[in-house]
């Protein structure tokens, strides 16, 4: 079941129509890849105005890899991660696996490299709604729960603190 906050959100992000991946026919995955940057933009529009703004992401040319910024904050204070990750060859039958590589080894919630565990709660998710599922899907229904349940427990644990930010 899918509770009702989660309903919310999934509302407010597009569905994909394209079934195209990087090694697919180019023009495809040209559409699809207009199509996940449509839907990152409305989702990321939604969360500034609903005040809950927690990434930026962006990809190499050929929308093949992508990386940015993710944050939580707790107690007032802002704990940002890097992410990253790469398209599947078999995308979108495939979700990407959104790796965080600096908390590598500091939750058992984490494969080698620093990829999140998605296995148990989003992957069946993922592939029952192939293709219409995106990168703004996997944002919203796997990295973002996922930093909510664990962040919060690392920092409880003490195994990830605060880092003030240096000016540039």
């Amino acid at each position: 079941m899918v509770d009702e906050v989660t309903r919310k959100t999934l509302s407010g992000i597009p569905l994909l129509k394209t079934k195209s991946g990087p090694k697919d026919d180019p023009k495809l995955w040209v559409l699809r890849l207009k199509e996940e940057y449509q839907a990152l933009i409305k989702y990321v529009e939604n969360n500034k105005t609903a005040g809950n703004d927690w990434f930026r992401l962006e990809s190499n040319k050929e929308g093949t890899r992508w990386f940015g910024k993710c944050w939580h904050v707790q107690d007032l204070l802002k704990y940002e991660f890097e992410i990253e990750f790469d398209i599947p060859v078999t995308y979108p039958t495939t979700a990407p696996e959104i790796a965080i590589p600096e908390l590598d080894g500091k939750t058992s919630k984490m494969y080698r490299g620093g990829k999140i565990c998605l296995t148990d709660h989003f992957k069946p998710l993922w592939s029952k709604n192939v293709p219409k599922f995106g990168i703004a899907h996997a944002m919203a229904l796997g990295l973002g729960p996922w930093l909510a349940v664990e962040i919060p427990e690392m920092i409880a644990k003490g195994v990830v603190t605060y880092q003030e930010k240096k000016a540039d």
